[in-house]
């Protein structure tokens, strides 16, 4: 019998198992990693980011669904998160956005996702076409 691991993982804690599954020099969408989840909106990720205390979450892969880092407080880009993705070869463009047919993660395979009561969600790479 499986359990449904969607009734005891705390909100945020799932959504950084999700994260954690990004490889390097890939990037997601805030939206991607809530559609896996099946938690909140875009914005309720971004919470969860800006509340990491771990070390181990890679919380430099997610950024907004223009291909670009966030604004942070201040209204500035994270500088930090960008040069982060950029020693692990993920590209932008002279506008600051990343291209996310190279650079978008596909997500989580079907076995991962159901072993987690997780969802498939749209790659980015894909949206749009």
């Amino acid at each position: 019998m499986r359990t449904d691991t969607r009734n005891y993982m705390q909100p945020y804690q799932r959504i950084y198992r999700v994260v954690c599954q990004i490889p390097p020099g890939r990037v997601a969408t805030y939206g991607q990693i809530a559609a896996i989840c099946g938690l909140g909106t875009a914005r309720t990720v971004g919470y969860a980011m800006a509340a990491l205390l771990e070390d181990d979450v890679p919380w430099q892969r997610v950024i907004n669904a223009q291909g670009r880092v966030s604004a942070r407080v201040g209204g500035e880009e994270d500088k930090e998160q960008r040069k982060y993705l950029m020693d692990e070869g993920v590209v932008f463009d002279r506008l600051g956005r990343v291209d996310f047919r190279i650079f978008g993660w596909e997500g989580p395979d079907m076995d991962w996702l159901e072993r987690n009561g997780c969802f498939p969600a749209v790659s980015p790479r894909t949206r749009g076409k």
